[in-house]
């Protein structure tokens, strides 16, 4: 892809949105500076990842330079009306992931956009169907390590993921973290419309 000269920086440590810009063949630079993520309370569903890609978007505010273009993104796990980030230990990641099962709940990503004198925002949402999970299919899982660093403590992409989950409705890329089609036609947009 052709970058007119822009610089776009990840500002995201997520090794699977790292992959994500790697597979959409745009040139990019990984750089995260880390920012509390806490949300006020009041805010739900899609105003928390609203909230928290324009938090970390403000740490390059005043570094940002007229060539760069500052992409940030959050995952949350939406379910009967509470928020499920990523688990802070083993024992919250079961509470969770017994809290999915046999039940539907949403992912949703905003993923941001931040230029020199310019802030734009989209997101996405998917809903996600899991079958009833046994206590030993959750332990086990958690005896891997891998949830703990997912939102809902689950990966879409893990063999639990495929093993366990019924259905899906939406983007199956914004389940792992990124709604690619959607953020290459963004980056595509804003590229088409700078000054040349």
């Amino acid at each position: 892809m052709d970058t007119k000269g822009y610089q776009i920086i990840l500002a995201s440590g997520s090794p699977r949105r790292k992959a994500f810009f790697e597979q959409m063949g745009i040139p990019f630079t990984q750089k995260v500076i880390p920012v509390e993520e806490v949300s006020p309370n009041a805010l739900s569903g899609v105003s928390i990842v609203e909230y928290l890609v324009k938090l970390k978007a403000q740490a390059f505010e005043s570094s940002i330079e007229d060539n760069q273009l500052v992409i940030t993104a959050d995952t949350i796990v939406w379910h009967q009306n509470q928020c499920l980030g990523k688990p802070a230990d083993e024992h919250e990641a079961k509470q969770m992931l017994s809290q999915l099962s046999d039940s539907t709940h949403q992912v949703i990503t905003a993923v941001g956009f931040l230029q020199k004198n310019k802030w734009e925002s989209l997101h996405c949402i998917s809903e996600v169907r899991f079958k009833s999970l046994s206590e030993k299919a959750i332990t086990d899982y958690i005896a891997t390590g891998s949830p703990m660093d997912k939102a809902g403590a689950y990966g879409i992409q893990d063999s639990f993921g495929m093993c366990h989950i019924n259905s899906i409705k939406g983007s199956y890329t914004n389940i792992i973290g990124l709604p690619v089609a959607q953020v290459l036609g963004k980056i595509e947009e804003i590229l088409k419309n700078l000054k040349s």
